[in-house]
This record gives C-alpha cells, structure tokens and sequence, in this order.
C-alpha cells in the first residue's frame, strides 16, 4: 500500500510538471553607457550581446551609446547606468569631484590618443609646439593633452610662448579646414579620417601621447564604490565582465565578423563597413591578451602624470580606493 500511494504520488507529481512548467528563471538586468558612438571600440560589448554571451550570464544587458554631450560620470551618477566604459583620467577627476567611481576591469591595455599635425604647417617636435593652435577634445578628454603641455612647461593660454586652444569637435574638420595645426585624434578613428580625407601618412606628423612618457590608460570598466560594497551585484558585475571579455576574445578572432555585429546596432547609420573592419584591426591590437586584469603600475603612472598637471591638474591628491580587483579575481 505505501509503495502503491509512493508511485501515484510520483505520477501526479509528473504530471503536475508536465503540465505547470516552472517559471522561467528572470535574468539579472544591468545597463552600460559607452563612452562614444556605437562603433568597433566597444565591439566585445555587442558580440557578447549579439552572441548570448551575457545571456549565459543568465544577464539583460542594456548598452547605451554615448555621444558628444554625454559623459558617463554623469550618467552612471545619476543612476543612468550600472558600469560605465571611461579613461581613467576622466575617472579619477569625477571621483575627486564627488563620484566615487571604481575601474573593476582594464580592457584596452594600450593606448591610443595622439596629436596628429599636417607635415605642412611645420611642426616637427614638440619644440615647434609654442605659437600652434591645437584641437582639443573636451568633456574629461582634455586632461591628457593639459598633463602632456605643463610636462613641456608649455602654457595653453595662447601667446608666442604658449599654444592656443580650440575645443575640437569628434572630427577631423579643424585640420582638414586648416583652422588648427595639430589635431586630436586615436590611432582607431580620426587618424584614418584624415587618411580618407587625402592625407597620406608621409603628410602627417604623429605624436603618440604612450611615446612622449605620457601614459593614460583610456578604455576601463567603472561602476560606483556603493557597487561594490553590495554581494549580489559583485557577482552580477562579475558574469558582466567574464562575458564581456569573451565578446572580446571573440572579437579578436573574428575581426570582419566582430565589424558586422557592430554596423547591426549602429542605429544612426552612419558607419559603414571599411571603417568598421579598419577600426576593429586597430582596437584588437589594443586590448592584449584580453584578461581585463589592470596593470597598476601604469594606473598609478596615470596618476602620477595627472598630478603633474600644472596649475590646473586634474587632479590634486593621490586617490585610494579607486581600482580593484575583486572582479577580476572571481573570473
């Protein structure tokens, strides 16, 4: 009798599951703003969406592009974002300025802003710098360049002595127009922009801030010091970026494929595909072997040359707390 009601028990047991399935397990959200445009230098980020790689995670990710007026700071403070793409130069100056962020991955393990000048305006070094109108870009991206000048002892107030500042739009426009002589551009993008545009190498004179012993590191993985301090949502950021490095992983090995994903979410329709392929060629080789794990003694060289900053740095003490890797570890 009780082997006989065990095995009816069971029966209705399977039947009830057969027909009530269970509720499908809801997956964690979480949202990243991007530092600029949809394009090839967040590509990891798509293929990993693109592919199901978050959604492995058992995550529902959101990724919001950037733009010209969008600082991520801002966004991620205002409870815009979970985890937000930024070089750590803007980073460390949000967080002297009261948003506590925290780099939690270091993706691009190289840099890639420079000054590009047509060879025809005559500038050959930094020496020829003083007396030059140079294109800057704004919004926590002009602190490299201001780091590099008071390292030259170089005022950007204008004057024979000094340089004059233009704030430079996310283009190469200035220098095409001939209303700057040097120009702000990363070895990924604007470069080739001004490549496109006619320029061929030989015309161009590159300054690579990483060979002028001006190290920034620029794309990290932030999110706010509140983040960490909560169990869950360390293991959430945890699946983020154990996805995210895969998305680039994969990126790496599949460059024209990686583009592809990208041009897929470009909403805007302005990139197109030889500049996305280009673009992807570039950023791979920035992102290294792909373990997200930030060297420190470049972070605290960032610092250092922060600090260096003349008599407007950006920042002006030694931060504590504002990188860590208690992500990294529990990849």
């Amino acid at each position: 009798m009780k082997l006989t009601t065990k095995l009816l028990a069971g029966a209705a047991l399977l039947a009830s599951s057969a027909t009530f399935s269970a509720p499908a397990m809801a997956m964690d959200e979480l949202t990243l703003q991007l530092k600029w445009v949809t394009q090839a230098q967040f590509a990891g980020y798509y293929v990993a969406l693109h592919e199901g790689l978050y959604e492995a995670e058992n995550l529902d990710v959101t990724i919001n592009p950037g733009g010209p007026d969008i600082a991520p700071p801002q966004v991620i403070a205002g409870g815009g974002a979970d985890v937000v793409v930024e070089w750590m130069p803007a980073a460390l100056a949000a967080r002297e300025r009261g948003v506590p962020l925290v780099n939690i991955a270091q993706v691009f393990q190289d840099q890639a802003l420079m000054l590009v000048c047509p060879t025809s305006v005559g500038v050959a070094s930094p020496d020829d710098f003083p007396g030059r109108t140079m294109g800057v870009w704004f919004f926590g991206n002009e602190y490299p360049f201001l780091a590099w000048m008071s390292a030259l002892g170089i005022p950007t107030e204008g004057g024979d002595d000094g340089v004059s500042i233009v704030r430079q739009a996310f283009n190469m426009d200035p220098v095409i127009q001939g209303q700057v002589d040097c120009g702000s551009t990363m070895i990924y993008n604007e470069y080739w922009q001004l490549i496109d545009a006619g320029y061929a190498p030989d015309d161009l004179v590159v300054f690579r801030y990483a060979d002028q012993g001006m190290t920034m590191l620029e794309d990290g993985l932030y999110v706010l010091e509140e983040s960490l301090e909560d169990p869950e949502m360390v293991d959430k950021l945890t699946r983020f970026v154990r996805a995210s490095l895969a998305g680039w992983s994969w990126a790496q090995e599949n460059p024209e494929e990686a583009a592809m994903i990208v041009l897929e979410y470009d909403e805007t329709g302005a990139q197109t595909e030889a500049h996305q392929v280009r673009m992807m060629g570039e950023v791979n080789g920035l992102t290294g072997d792909v373990t997200g794990i930030l060297d420190v003694a470049a972070a605290e060289a960032t610092v250092d040359t922060l600090l260096a900053g003349g008599d407007d740095p950006a920042i002006t003490m030694r931060p504590e707390g504002a990188w860590t890797t208690v992500i990294t570890d529990g990849l």
